[in-house]
């Protein structure tokens, strides 16, 4: 748990909550810290960890970030046409054929976004939107799948088809040889090791054989596209948990992460590194139910993944607070539990943050910047902007 900042704290004290904040100088830190865990290798920011489009500028404006892996084709399309970046990996398949359209009849979209591809299905589907004699050319990225695969045991995201080393190369031959696509990368993300907290010796051991499997396998996929004529441009993979092993393999050009920059809930269960918290949602308390209890208006925004506790949001302050185990976080209030509830009055903050970065941006419009212990502006989040790409 890490407690906002008092001087944070005493910025906002004055509001009627609810609001979201943003420590921009504890954001601007963590961004700091992975590139320096980078040592010289460029992070690709991921935006579905961020989805605050000020603050993504913000950060393409630091040594060590280059680039964005976005999270959707559309979100792609609107962070190139309003000149955020030009040079956007989109991190998943597109079959919205409005949006393809979009981008192969726009010079300066397919200039600026690459495509995510993992099979022949998808040039295919591409080529019916708009066939290539009627195009230019369409930059893709093959995704490896990256998880670690003994026996009938599944380590790891179920994303790519695209596992061994002849299946990648089958693939970049296939595309280096077809009319109206260019393959530039390849892209890897090692969800099993970046994702996973250190949550016992033996998870710890499994991702250290994970590392080890994927450096091997991740080189020879490397070499085998290379030696059908492909020439890359960039190989992604990471993410802000694997930083270190990932960039310790040489045939990784770039790390794709985002999620330190903020510092969620999950971050706080890794032991080889633990980001600043930088992003909070505050709710006000609304009823007082019994002496050691206090409610909150909202508070129900669960993380995506496998449910559990640790999907819930984390309350940061005041400290000694605890969700209930038979509510927990709800939709429209959430009771806590705690000593310190007894000294609390009607209106009184309450700090949460988010297990995973990003998703809180799709429940407030804006979030207020704090730096230097002042409120120094008040960001739009997509949400904010009317923009929705989940």
């Amino acid at each position: 748990m890490s407690t906002p900042r008092p001087a944070v704290r005493e910025a906002v004290a004055h509001l009627d909550a609810p609001f979201a904040v943003l420590d921009l100088d504890n954001a601007l830190a963590n961004a700091g810290d992975m590139v320096r865990r980078a040592a010289g290798t460029p992070i690709r920011l991921a935006t579905k960890s961020v989805r605050i489009r000020p603050l993504i500028r913000r950060l393409l404006q630091r040594p060590g970030f280059r680039g964005l892996l976005s999270y959707s084709l559309g979100e792609a399309l609107w962070l190139a046409d309003e000149g955020v970046s030009d040079d956007i990996l989109v991190a998943y398949p597109s079959t919205d054929r409005h949006l393809l359209h979009q981008l192969m009849c726009s010079e300066a979209a397919s200039r600026a976004v690459t495509l995510m591809v993992d099979s022949v299905e998808h040039l295919d589907f591409i080529d019916a939107v708009v066939p290539p004699t009627e195009r230019g050319v369409v930059r893709v990225c093959i995704d490896i799948d990256a998880s670690l695969t003994v026996g009938p045991v599944h380590l790891g995201a179920r994303r790519s088809p695209v596992h061994t080393v002849e299946q990648a190369r089958s693939l970049a031959r296939h595309i280096h040889g077809r009319d109206g696509f260019a393959l530039v990368g390849l892209m890897a993300y090692e969800g099993q090791i970046a994702g996973t907290t250190d949550s016992s010796p033996l998870v710890t051991a499994v991702k250290r054989l994970s590392v080890r499997e994927l450096a091997a396998r991740r080189a020879a996929v490397v070499d085998a596209v290379r030696s059908v004529g492909a020439e890359l441009e960039f190989v992604n993979g990471g993410g802000t948990g694997s930083i270190e092993s990932t960039v310790a393999e040489a045939a990784v050009t770039e790390i794709g992460a985002g999620s330190g920059v903020v510092g969620p809930g999950l971050f706080d269960n890794y032991s080889s590194f633990r980001p600043l918290s930088a992003e909070w949602f505050v709710l006000p308390v609304v009823r007082r139910p019994a002496p050691d209890f206090i409610t909150v208006a909202g508070g129900g925004r669960i993380a995506s993944g496998p449910p559990g506790a640790d999907r819930q949001p984390v309350v940061d302050y005041p400290r000694g607070l605890s969700l209930t185990s038979t509510e927990g976080a709800g939709e429209v209030q959430t009771p806590l539990r705690g000593d310190v509830a007894t000294a609390m009055n009607l209106g009184d903050h309450v700090w949460f943050r988010h297990a995973k970065a990003g998703e809180q941006a799709e429940f407030t419009d804006t979030v207020l910047v704090v730096s230097d212990g002042d409120i120094i502006d008040e960001w739009p989040t997509y949400r904010g902007e009317g923009r929705s790409f989940t």
